[in-house]
């Protein structure tokens, strides 16, 4: 009886079971198809870093003995999809049985599961060994639960793992240091070195090219920094933990022009396609706050990030696929303006993030949250357009961690499921935090006038027209209170300016 095994593009994980020994009757495969490349538009360097990766794990299986059949985007004879391709290759290698890991996208997991029913093979799903919790367990917490929160799951996870806990008590007394790490940064200390190896992948991204794969973004081909195994990411992952998490805390929420990176560790690439495994990561910056080499608040929010509401959102996705991406909670259904696309607006904290976001296939969360996601849902933004956008153009967005961090914490399009408001803010906020509004071509105190703060006009018109649904929620009384000190006039003001700025999005 021969084995066929699938690899998929997101499990790159070497310390996998599969791997422990080599058999002559197991075939792996891997496959670049278009099936992958195109379901929604990519940026350049998410398909070059999957590519480069996949390529780099399966010459790693080769040498280690293991069969391997690798089905490149210009192989002859790749059908470009994938129940195509294992019909092929079944017949090809007289397979008897099929099995696959655990897909994390509802659509591969339905797809992989109606293939081997309608087959004849025997085999089945097998786990993927890298999350810490089952698909179902977030449901199961909170089945008696009235309402899901994140918080409660973290502190589950927290006792059950015995991470920065003194027995049952979270270590330094509290749970949470959030309220300690919402600093903006000053301009020291300096954004430590990107020590990152430098990969060619021009021949790679030539072969993208010419296969007629569509992208958008800087691919970079020739000066790639994103990790293409495992010991890259182990050592990007030491690197964090000695120059970035000593400050991450601190300026985890800030923001600027002055640097893309921070003291973000970037590693949400690796960890999605499971080159880095989470209790690694989880370990290591635990560590190091034990070893004196880390503030708690520090160790604690980076830690909360992975066991938390990594953890959690992938509970939030299983419990409400495949109906989730349908809703719309607002009704909003303007579509994306162009300079999503090109970054050529005057709004300067979005030319920022957005340009950044195409330069490097990378923006940090509160740049996706509260400056991109920010606007997208005070100007009515088409949910399930902008969740294309964000699937499409960061290099760690796969379905199940992006859609309900899109659809439900930025955009709320849930209704509240995920999120207990809707993360917007005025332009007050992004001041607060960041160095974007200086030289801006608009005011961040006016909130009517054609210099206006577009963020500013919108937050409140948002607020107002969405009065029905949103002001019984005890999370917004302090924003109704004040929009109630709004006299008729500045009402007015603010309501004839807003549709102005939505109706004329394309010239901001």
């Amino acid at each position: 009886m021969t084995t066929l095994r699938l690899i998929l593009g997101d499990q790159l994980n070497p310390g996998h079971s599969w791997f422990a020994t080599t058999a002559p009757d197991v075939v792996y495969v891997l496959m670049e198809i278009r099936q992958e490349t195109d379901y929604v538009l990519h940026h350049a360097q998410k398909i070059i870093g999957i590519f480069a990766a996949m390529r780099d794990f399966a010459s790693t299986l080769s040498e280690a003995g293991h069969r391997v059949v690798y089905l490149a985007i210009d192989t002859p004879g790749n059908l470009q999809s994938l129940r195509a391709n294992l019909d092929m290759l079944v017949k090809e290698h007289g397979i008897n049985r099929f099995e696959y890991q655990a897909p994390d996208e509802w659509r591969l997991d339905r797809q992989l599961a109606d293939y081997l029913k309608q087959s004849a093979l025997k085999g089945g799903m097998v786990d993927s060994e890298h999350f810490y919790t089952a698909r179902n367990e977030a449901a199961d917490i909170f089945a008696q639960r009235k309402q899901w929160l994140m918080e409660h799951f973290y502190r589950q996870m927290r006792s059950r793992h015995q991470v920065l806990m003194t027995g049952n008590k979270p270590l330094g007394g509290k749970w949470n240091f959030d309220q300690d790490n919402r600093k903006p940064w000053p301009g020291y200390p300096a954004e430590p070195t990107d020590r990152r190896p430098r990969h060619d992948h021009t021949a790679l991204w030539q072969t993208i090219v010419d296969a007629g794969v569509g992208h958008f973004g800087n691919p970079s081909a020739d000066r790639f920094t994103w990790p293409l195994n495992s010991a890259e990411a182990l050592q990007q992952l030491d690197d964090f933990i000695r120059d970035g998490l000593p400050h991450f805390g601190d300026f985890q929420d800030a923001l600027t022009y002055r640097a893309w990176r921070l003291f973000h560790s970037l590693l949400s690439f690796a960890l999605n396609t499971k080159m880095l495994n989470p209790r690694e990561v989880v370990q290591r910056a635990e560590t190091a706050h034990l070893e004196g080499k880390v503030p708690l608040p520090a160790a604690e929010g980076f830690i909360r990030q992975i066991l938390g509401w990594r953890e959690y959102v992938r509970g939030v996705y299983w419990a409400n696929m495949p109906d989730y991406v349908s809703h719309n909670f607002f009704g909003h259904d303007r579509p994306l303006p162009s300079w999503f696309w090109t970054g050529e607006t005057r709004m300067r904290c979005l030319a920022h993030s957005i340009n950044q976001s195409l330069e490097h296939a990378y923006a940090h969360h509160i740049q996706r949250l509260m400056v991109i996601g920010n606007f997208a849902l005070l100007a009515g933004l088409d949910p399930v357009a902008v969740h294309r956008w964000y699937l499409g153009i960061y290099i760690d967005a796969f379905e199940w961690v992006e859609l309900p961090n899109t659809l439900g914490m930025s955009q709320y399009a849930d209704g509240g499921g995920l999120a207990t408001k809707p993360y917007v803010s005025s332009a007050a906020y992004i001041d607060r935090m960041s160095d974007y509004c200086k030289g801006c071509a608009y005011d961040r105190s006016a909130r009517s006038g054609e210099r206006a703060c577009p963020f500013n006009v919108l937050y409140w018109d948002f607020f107002e027209r969405n009065r029905a649904v949103l002001e019984t929620n005890h999370r917004l009384g302090m924003v109704y209170r004040q929009l109630g000190k709004f006299d008729e006039v500045a009402r007015d003001a603010i309501h004839q300016r807003a549709a102005l700025v939505r109706d004329g999005l394309e010239k901001l």
